[in-house]
C-alpha cells in the first residue's frame, strides 16, 4: 500500500474547498517540493582558498602540496598568487627560486654566516639535493599535478601589472586577470582559508 498519495473522501458538505482550489494547492505544494529538492542538492563538497604571498623556493611547496592534496579529496581549491607568490606560477622565474638562508631559524648557521654572498644559492642546492634524494616532486611537477587535479591556480592581475609581467609568462592553465574582489568572494564561500 503506497502512502505517497493517500486518498481521502472529501464530503462537500464538510468543506468549502472546491476541486479546482484543491488541485491548485496540490500543484503549489508540488512546485515547492521541487524547488526545495533543487536547493538541497546534498552537495557537501568542501572549498578551500589559499593565498600564496611568498615566492621563495621553500615557500612554493606548502600551497601546492596542500592544494593538490585537497583536490585529491574532491575539494574545490583556489590558490590566489600575489606579490612574490606570483613567481611560483611564472614559468621562467619558478625554475630559479631561492631558499633564503637569512632569518630562517632552522638554518644550521648563524645569520651573520647566512648573510655571506652565495649562501642562498648553497642553501637552495642543499634543499634541491634533499628533494631529489627523497623523490619529492619538483615545483613544476606540483603545478602540473595541481592543474590536472582541477586546482584553480590564479595570478593576481594587479601584481602582474606591478611586476610588469606578461600573461603569457605563466604556466598553461593558470588563470590570469583575477582581482582581489574575486579572491575575497571565493574566500567568503570557502570552508578553509589559508595565508601562506
Amino acid at each position: 500500500m503506497s502512502t505517497d498519495n493517500p486518498t481521502t473522501a472529501v464530503d462537500d458538505a464538510d468543506t468549502d474547498v472546491d476541486a479546482a482550489e484543491l488541485q491548485a494547492l496540490r500543484e503549489r505544494v508540488e512546485k515547492l517540493e521541487e524547488s526545495m529538492a533543487a536547493v538541497d542538492t546534498g552537495d557537501d563538497q568542501k572549498k578551500m582558498t589559499i593565498v600564496a604571498t611568498q615566492g621563495s623556493f621553500d615557500m612554493a611547496y606548502p600551497p601546492l602540496i596542500l592544494a593538490s592534496t585537497a583536490a585529491a579529496f574532491g575539494w574545490e581549491v583556489v590558490v590566489f598568487h600575489t606579490f612574490w607568490g606570483l613567481d611560483i606560477l611564472h614559468e621562467e622565474k619558478s625554475k630559479d627560486l631561492k631558499l633564503s638562508a637569512v632569518g630562517n631559524p632552522n638554518m644550521p648557521v648563524p645569520n651573520a654566516v647566512a648573510a655571506l654572498p652565495g649562501m642562498d644559492t648553497m642553501a637552495t642546492k642543499m634543499m634541491q639535493k634533499k628533494i631529489d634524494e627523497n623523490g619529492t616532486a619538483t615545483i613544476e611537477e606540483l603545478i602540473d599535478l595541481s592543474l590536472e587535479s582541477g586546482v584553480d591556480l590564479q595570478a593576481c592581475q594587479m601584481t602582474i601589472e606591478l611586476m610588469d609581467y606578461d600573461e603569457d609568462d605563466f604556466y598553461d592553465g593558470v588563470t590570469t586577470g583575477v582581482g582581489a574582489a574575486t579572491a575575497l568572494q571565493h574566500m567568503a564561500e570557502s570552508d578553509i582559508q589559508l595565508l601562506v
